[in-house]
């Protein structure tokens, strides 16, 4: 016989149909991770090497200099692969990473490159049990999809979900610690501090209940202090955070510093505006008790309660009907 065909042949009978189809698919995938490393290298720079060939540098400068370039360079090869080569959705995907706590400069391609191994990871092991799960039975081509597609779509959605979940729980955690922190603020405008202590004192005391929130307001009174212009700094903030409570508090701050009026009564103003929206989210909640108790309440009691009440006569009916 063709060893072509007995190939084919011991495919079909082990994985079905597609056999054979995933065979040369899996055979691809492994003749592209072989080749992938070929693709990504990158000629070197000449320019690049007499720059720092040059005579005033020294020899622990040199080593540095080509310590950052060739990490530079190994991020950079994965830079198509791992980043939206739209400059609006690599924005939109730096800004999301922003707001889920990850600020770091390779979020963006960090993220794609954990959701490209999870993916892969979660197929190779979807296909390493479809194959075990061949030589006990002959496995259809649905199981064969459902031990292979879904694991790896599975695994490429995870990272994702990871994200804006943590995005969720650190704008809720900024939403709940922004009225203290605000009156802490107020507190130390009326003692006599400047805005920029009261920020880094805010920061400080905030850390044990609400790190999210020291985090912002740490990088604001940083950036002030390189310099960056304080008015810029808080629209960038609101922006980072993405909570409409910190963008109203951006925009007060920044109308007190255009119309030169007090951020003192600002502050007093705004604070006592954010405790009664915490007072009325809470009354919110409390108000949406009743309704879920009475849904939980009749899910687990309706359905008793007919079975007590119909049963017997369901039972009488189905007795009489059974003796005709």
């Amino acid at each position: 016989m063709n060893p072509i065909s007995s190939v084919m042949t011991f495919l079909t009978d082990r994985f079905g149909p597609l056999g054979p189809l995933l065979a040369v698919g899996l055979l691809g995938f492994l003749l592209i991770l072989i080749a992938l490393p070929t693709f990504l290298k990158r000629r070197r720079d000449r320019f690049r090497e007499l720059k720092e060939s040059q005579p005033g540098l020294s020899a622990k400068d040199k080593k540095r200099a080509l310590r950052k370039t060739e990490k530079v360079d190994k991020l950079e090869k994965f830079a198509h692969f791992l980043e939206p080569q739209k400059k609006e959705d690599l924005s939109a995907a730096k800004l999301k990473m922003l707001r889920a706590g990850y600020a770091g400069k390779n979020a963006v391609r960090m993220f794609h490159a954990i959701q490209f191994v999870v993916a892969i990871t979660f197929l190779i092991l979807g296909g390493l049990y479809a194959l075990i799960q061949s030589f006990s039975a002959e496995i259809t081509t649905q199981q064969l999809m459902l031990y292979t597609v879904l694991p790896c779509g599975l695994g490429y959605y995870l990272p994702q979900y990871w994200v804006n979940r943590r995005l969720q729980e650190r704008q809720t955690e900024i939403i709940q610690g922004f009225p203290d922190a605000l009156d802490l603020m107020l507190v130390c405008v009326e003692a006599g501090q400047s805005l920029d202590q009261s920020i880094i004192r805010v920061g400080k005391e905030s850390r044990v209940g609400y790190p999210a929130l020291a985090d912002e307001f740490d990088m604001v009174a940083q950036e002030v202090k390189a310099g960056k212009e304080r008015i810029t700094v808080l629209k960038d903030m609101a922006e980072r955070v993405g909570v409409p409570d910190v963008a109203s508090f951006v925009t007060t701050l920044v109308q007190s510093a255009t119309f030169g009026t007090s951020v003192a009564d600002a502050l007093r103003v705004y604070s006592a505006d954010m405790r009664d929206k915490r007072i009325m989210r809470a009354e919110e909640k409390a108000n949406m008790l009743p309704t879920k108790l009475t849904l939980g309440t009749m899910m687990f009691t309706v359905p008793p309660l007919l079975v007590i009440l119909i049963g017997p006569s369901v039972y009488g009916i189905a007795t009489m009907l059974g003796r005709m």
